[in-house]
């Protein structure tokens, strides 16, 4: 049985998307692997996994959540303070439960990716995720821009201005805030 992900933001990279298992709602912190919308732990870890299209390769089981965990603490620290030293430290140690072997398929070259125990595969998946978006465009790695909002995203806008993790909520509320503000000056 399939469980609907009931986050406001998914569809982010990998590494962010973990990190967007926490949510506000309503001025209540939500989060995916904790109870919300009525969920049990192991079905937020399916919902997680479904929409990260990670279902097929890992199992929602008690193990791989605890790992999860791990990684999502790891990664919010390193996102939040990218010069923490023990967020680093922390970071590298999910990344030691996994490598990527190269490989030679009929394509040519390849890879593979290994973990030393199959439960570290989601947590590992977005370690590396993360390096990836360092390696790229570190920059664009951001927090939404609203107070009240913890969520994060990865800005592929083409001039890279993006403030938003939604325009449709707290890119509007913003907006609306900032016109009635104008409306009482007057």
């Amino acid at each position: 049985m399939t469980v609907a992900d009931p986050r406001p933001l998914t569809g982010e990279p990998v590494s962010l998307d973990l990190l967007n298992t926490r949510w506000m709602a309503d001025g209540e912190p939500q989060d995916l692997f904790a109870g919300a919308a009525g969920l049990t732990r192991v079905q937020g870890l399916a919902a997680w996994l479904e929409s990260t299209g990670l279902a097929a390769r890992f199992r929602a089981d008690a193990a791989t959540l605890v790992h999860l965990l791990t990684a999502r603490e790891a990664l919010a620290r390193a996102v939040a303070d990218p010069a923490d030293e023990s967020a680093r430290t922390l970071v590298d140690a999910v990344l030691e439960h996994g490598r990527i072997r190269a490989t030679l398929t009929s394509e040519g070259p390849g890879e593979r990716t290994e973990f030393d125990d199959p439960t570290w595969g989601p947590a590992w998946t977005a370690a590396r995720d993360y390096l990836e978006l360092l390696a790229g465009t570190p920059g664009r790695i951001r927090k939404c821009a609203s107070e009240t909002c913890v969520l994060h995203f990865h800005d592929t806008s083409r001039n890279g201005t993006r403030r938003w993790c939604s325009m449709a909520a707290c890119g509007n509320r913003a907006k609306a805030s900032r016109h009635y503000a104008r409306t009482r000056e007057r």
